[in-house]
């Protein structure tokens, strides 16, 4: 290691604690943690996407990067379950947003892909918080050219598989049909979790199947428990590189309101942070949140369940470097 990267090591540190600093005094960062202008020597980085103009419904998760730090000034450190100190063990930081172009999609592609590019090639996490859906097919063209093909851990509350939404190819509705079609995920290591909701098609879930994919929908995750859901899980991930989508709409509106697309009969903020710490054994090297949308968000609830996910998974990398 160069004196170099010694040096930017050294000065990452514990977040700012609420017995010196108050938390409404943010700098505008993820958790407090420093702002940094590269990923050089770091085990993660946290980065926004702040890109929502592939929405097919409400439109302001643009906004929702921003709510997502504004809130995470509340957490702290430790997890308690999983008895790890996130920075204890692992060097990060927020490295900002990336320049998104509002209303173009394809310029943007390129600017989230270079973006979680200059993350993954200095061998950080990148840990995106969106934005709709519809950024990730960016960021798994940018996995892939490092690590090939890569598992998909997929929690939503729809596939994201269509073809076409409006007649289009590339919104928030068909990144997982175009990440396929690019050879960007291994469907035979994939799996979908928490689908439900009316539908056009009644045999889209059915498509999943078709693709490659393990969907497993909402009512059969409530039929099979979260052990055998996540026994599941980890039995199709096996030791291959993965990449977790959480989509905010995985849980339910009653403790998510906060989003573009609702669907009723989802999930707990519990079962949600449950399932997502229950992956801690799979090789994770890369992440994001989506769908979060602050208008509609009472409290802010939305935005700091969003927090604690990205706290869970954290927590799962600390746990591995420790």
């Amino acid at each position: 290691m160069s004196k170099e990267e010694i040096i930017i090591m050294s000065e990452v540190k514990q977040p700012a604690s609420a017995l010196s600093s108050p938390r409404f005094c943010n700098m505008g960062t993820f958790m407090r943690m420093d702002k940094v202008d590269s990923a050089k020597g770091l085990d993660f980085a946290i980065a926004g996407a702040p890109f929502d103009t592939a929405s097919s419904f409400r439109s302001g998760s643009r906004f929702g990067p921003n709510a997502i730090r504004n809130i995470s000034a509340m957490m702290k450190p430790n997890n308690v379950l999983m008895q790890v100190n996130i920075m204890d063990g692992l060097q990060g930081g927020d490295i900002g947003d990336f320049p998104v172009i509002p209303g173009y999609i394809h310029p943007t592609y390129k600017a989230i892909e270079e973006g979680v590019k200059g993350i993954i090639d200095e061998d950080a996490v990148p840990i995106v918080l969106g934005g709709d859906h519809s950024i990730t097919l960016a960021e798994l063209r940018a996995v892939a050219k490092k690590h090939g093909p890569v598992a998909l851990v997929h929690f939503d509350s729809h596939s994201d598989l269509c073809d076409e939404v409006f007649g289009e190819k590339y919104n928030h509705g068909t990144p997982f049909r175009r990440a396929l079609e690019e050879g960007l995920i291994d469907p035979s290591h994939s799996i979908q979790i928490g689908m439900r909701g009316s539908l056009y098609d009644p045999d889209e879930h059915k498509m999943a199947a078709e693709l490659g994919m393990l969907l497993i929908p909402g009512h059969k995750v409530r039929e099979m428990g979260s052990k055998k859901l996540l026994e599941t899980a980890l039995e199709r991930v096996g030791d291959k590189p993965c990449f977790l989508t959480f989509d905010i709409d995985f849980v339910d509106p009653a403790y998510a309101p906060g989003t573009g697309t609702p669907e009723v009969g989802g999930f707990t903020s519990w079962e949600s942070l449950e399932m997502v710490r229950g992956l801690k054994d799979l090789n994770f090297i890369g992440m994001d949140l989506v769908e979060v949308l602050p208008a509609y968000d009472h409290g802010e609830i939305t935005a700091y369940l969003g927090a604690n996910i990205v706290f869970e998974f954290l927590s799962i990398l600390a746990t591995k470097k420790k």
